[in-house]
């Protein structure tokens, strides 16, 4: 029921920054903000009931009384165009303030653009790329919004971010959003440890204030019973994994050869089988391979019992396909060539009956659309091949799509998105009737409200099964329902999923009004970080009518704001002064957030802005080595810049001389032995550029890798030192590689007095810097003399016909230096070579 002023007039929130009589009045929304406006907080609220309005209450707050930029940031480019679109609408401020940030907008015109917004919407991994490549500051951002939070764990881009935030904004302020931010309180901790976080502001839908917006959404589940013909195939493929495992049984590391092996336990026995590995015994490899072979039927066991037998056809088709292709494993190759699984094939490919899923699918919409006379209807599917044959089902009787992620994934055509929100604006004006989706309709998009969820098969993760349930009972009743197959992983996928749902509610619970206990479990060092002091006493009222005391900066946790930080306050009173109207007002959309398409953060680092020109010692990084830490470690330095390029050659360039490729051990014995490009082939282009090339490989067990004699892994370091005069140098990890690279600029920029140059580089260079370039490469005197050479003479052709003693006359040129280039320029070549 949605909230009435005293004249029954549809009540809205008014402020400055916000389009007038635009967002529906709701009191568990301004609870939240008034919270989330005092102090890094989380914010933990159901699925569809409006966290991003929150955000934009505290955005608007903030821009108002602080200014500078907010930076909203979410997970994929779908929801970042969906929040950025809200905003627009939302908020008055200029349409090209409010910028959106992705993969698609070049680094160039994203370092344009940053200065100039006021609102900036982005994915994190261009956040992140930006900031380590130094190509923006945080230090004026006065509110960050990090959108499904719950991602903040392991290496997500969210911590990084995180961490440089507070350490370089001016007045940090963080938001953190999730309808399901972890099951248990320690995930909880971490996400709000990651994040700066000492506030968490939870709301359910047993809250007074938010039932109002809820409807009752029942949860069934159907079972299904798979025909005989399936069942046969799910035996013959069982039997060849209980083989298989009877081959890790006498290795010594499965203990049973059930083929309903727990993922615990074969995670289990792929670790002993690394320590046989590293321990240089060959049953580590030959086991590991098995290994495989079990996780590959496996997966065929899961397809033909929880999905379809048209989604293991597809499947089998790949593995066909990866067998015959060249460097296949040997693991495809022994499974696809066994009998009892070429049998299990041929029988796939036989059956011709309709899957009991899609009969009863079809059943429950056919129900839900026809009889019932309902609207919209999702079907979700880990599947993408499943979705793809289920919607071509589905189509013969309903008006349906598929929603899928973006990209081409294990032979199965993605959308681009484009084709997403196409797809979702159709869907959203009733021009179809039925989604059906894989993960990406899950987290966020705003998907809109549906008469029945129907989960294809169960997911075993609570998070997931919250945020598809939001999807429907947020305006009417909904329904909600679940395919398992019997006795199949599905059953118990479906009961480990309510079993963690069941936990992750009861934590929500006991977290609200917990914020006591929590600011004592987190790190003080995280706490303090911009710690807001000082209390609000800011109200917040609706239209003309009176304060909602109910209103004023609610603080369920005790956090405490500064006198720039009043809790959010009265926003009619506000835009009363600015002349506004009081008529009726609409409410805005309805706020979700998600798609499809992590190591903590570490504690007390140091971070820094871009440092004046000179000061700092640059290292150009490639693009694609953001996959390691040793870019963002860098970046965390004072004394170091980083720049992100798309490099020609090499990994990282430490000066005009120096490139290094960088290789994990088990990458450099692949590109020994296979691969699109050879390490031969790439030292030999960094040495055409660069005059000190060096490879560095990294980890242990260089010898150790695949079924390659040790001196044949020598032979190709050899050659590699005296054939491409390149430096093989060995690190143990990722840090000892960062502090080699940190050693190497720091020797070269300051010791020898030498700058970074990428040679090579795909982009043309101007005249300047290429005349620069070839004086420069002259017996190796570099780009500072090289300038100052051709400042001296005016021209490449000058410096070269120049005497010793006019060589001399320019700055930085002696003695030494000048008889060096007169011997490279003057002498005969004798095309020898190296």
């Amino acid at each position: 029921m949605a909230s009435t002023d005293e004249r029954g007039e549809l009540a809205t929130i008014e402020h400055p920054l916000l389009e007038p009589e635009f967002l529906e009045r709701r009191l568990y929304q301004l609870k939240l903000a008034g919270t989330a406006a005092n102090g890094h907080t989380l914010v933990c609220l159901p699925t569809g009931l409006g966290k991003t309005t929150v955000s934009l209450l505290v955005t608007a707050r903030r821009l108002e009384e602080v200014g500078g930029t907010s930076l909203m940031l979410a997970p994929t480019k779908p929801l970042v165009q969906q929040h950025a679109d809200f905003y627009r609408e939302a908020l008055r401020v200029p349409d090209e303030e409010i910028v959106v940030f992705t993969g698609d907008v070049s680094p160039d015109d994203r370092a344009a653009l940053w200065d100039e917004s006021t609102v900036v919407m982005a994915t994190p991994q261009v956040i992140e790329n930006d900031l380590v490549g130094s190509r923006i500051s945080l230090s004026k951002v006065t509110h960050v919004t990090f959108d499904e939070c719950h991602r903040a764990t392991g290496e997500y881009a969210y911590n990084y971010i995180a961490e440089r935030y507070h350490a370089d904004a001016d007045q940090p302020l963080v938001t953190g959003m999730s309808a399901s931010p972890g099951g248990d309180e320690e995930a909880i901790l971490e996400v709000c440890e990651n994040l700066g976080i000492r506030d968490v502001e939870v709301m359910t839908e047993e809250d007074a204030d938010v039932a109002e917006f809820t409807h009752e959404t029942d949860l069934e589940w159907e079972r299904i019973d798979l025909p005989e013909a399936v069942l046969e195939i799910r035996d013959a493929l069982n039997e060849v994994i209980t083989d298989r495992l009877e081959k890790l049984k006498d290795l010594g590391v499965a203990r049973s050869t059930q083929p309903d092996q727990s993922q615990t336990d074969l995670n289990r026995m792929r670790g002993q089988l690394q320590e046989l590995i590293d321990n240089d015994q060959s049953e580590g490899f030959k086991g590991m391979s098995v290994h495989a072979e079990v996780m590959k039927l496996r997966q065929a066991v899961t397809l033909v019992e929880t999905q379809s037998v048209e989604a293991l056809r597809r499947y089998f088709e790949r593995q066909r396909n990866q067998a015959r292709s060249s460097g296949a494993s040997k693991a495809s190759q022994r499974m696809v060539s066994d009998p009892r699984v070429r049998e299990a094939m041929r029988r796939a490919e036989e059956f011709d009956e309709l899957h009991p899923k899609y009969r009863k699918a079809r059943m429950l919409l056919a129900e839900t659309l026809g009889l019932e006379g309902g609207d919209r209807v999702i079907v979700f599917t880990e599947s993408r091949d499943t979705a793809e044959a289920l919607t071509d089902f589905l189509s013969e009787s309903f008006e349906a799509k598929r929603f899928v992620g973006q990209g081409d994934r294990d032979g199965s055509d993605g959308m681009t998105q484009t084709e997403q929100q196409a797809v979702l604006d159709e869907f959203r004006s009733g021009e179809f009737e039925i989604l059906v989706s894989t993960s990406v309709a899950e987290e966020g998009l705003d998907v809109p409200e549906v008469d029945l969820v129907l989960f294809y098969e169960p997911v075993p993760t609570a998070i997931r099964s919250i945020q598809r349930k939001g999807r429907t009972g947020r305006q009417s009743e909904g329904r909600v329902v679940v395919l398992m197959a019997e006795d199949t992983r599905d059953e118990a996928y479906f009961w480990i999923s309510r079993r963690r749902e069941k936990e992750m509610e009861r934590e929500l619970r006991e977290l609200k009004g917990m914020a006591d206990h929590l600011a004592g479990e987190l790190d003080e060092a995280q706490r303090s970080l911009a710690a807001f002091d000082g209390e609000s006493e800011g109200e917040v009222k609706v239209n003309d009518a009176e304060p909602n005391p109910a209103a004023v900066s609610d603080s369920s946790s005790g956090s405490e704001g500064d006198p720039m930080q009043p809790g959010l306050r009265d926003f009619a009173n506000q835009n009363a002064a600015s002349g506004d109207s009081d008529e009726d007002g609409s409410s805005g959309p309805d706020e979700s957030a998600s798609n499809d398409d992590s190591s903590s953060a570490e504690e007390s680092v140091e971070t820094h802005e871009p440092t004046a020109e000179g000061d700092a010692i640059e290292i150009v990084a490639d693009q694609r080595e953001m996959d390691a830490n040793i870019a963002r470690d860098l970046s965390r330095r004072e004394e170091v810049e980083i720049r992100l390029e798309t490099l020609a050659v090499g990994d990282y360039v430490c000066s005009d001389r120096v490139v290094v490729e960088r290789k994990s051990v088990a990458d450099f014995v692949d590109s020994l032995v296979g691969g699109d490009r050879s390490v031969f082939e790439q030292v030999g282009a960094m040495a055409r550029h660069y005059s000190r090339p060096i490879v560095v490989v990294e980890g242990e067990g260089l010898y150790d890798q695949r079924d390659i004699h040790p001196n044949a892994i020598r032979g190709a370091l050899s050659s590699l030192a005296v054939d491409f005069g390149a430096s093989v140098l060995r690190t143990e990890d990722e840090d000892e590689t960062t502090e080699l690279l940190a050693v190497i600029a720091t020797r070269e920029q300051q010791t020898a007095d030498r700058e970074v140059s990428v040679h090579g580089e795909k982009q043309s260079k101007t005249l300047a810097e290429q005349q620069e370039y070839v004086v420069s490469s002259i017996a190796e005197i570099g780009p500072v003399t090289a300038r100052s050479l051709l400042s001296e003479f005016g021209t490449v052709e000058a410096v070269m016909i120049a005497s010793e003693d006019e060589l001399q006359r320019a700055d930085g040129v002696g003695q030494v230096t000048a008889e060096r280039m007169r011997e490279v320029i003057g002498n005969e070549y004798t095309g020898t070579g190296r």
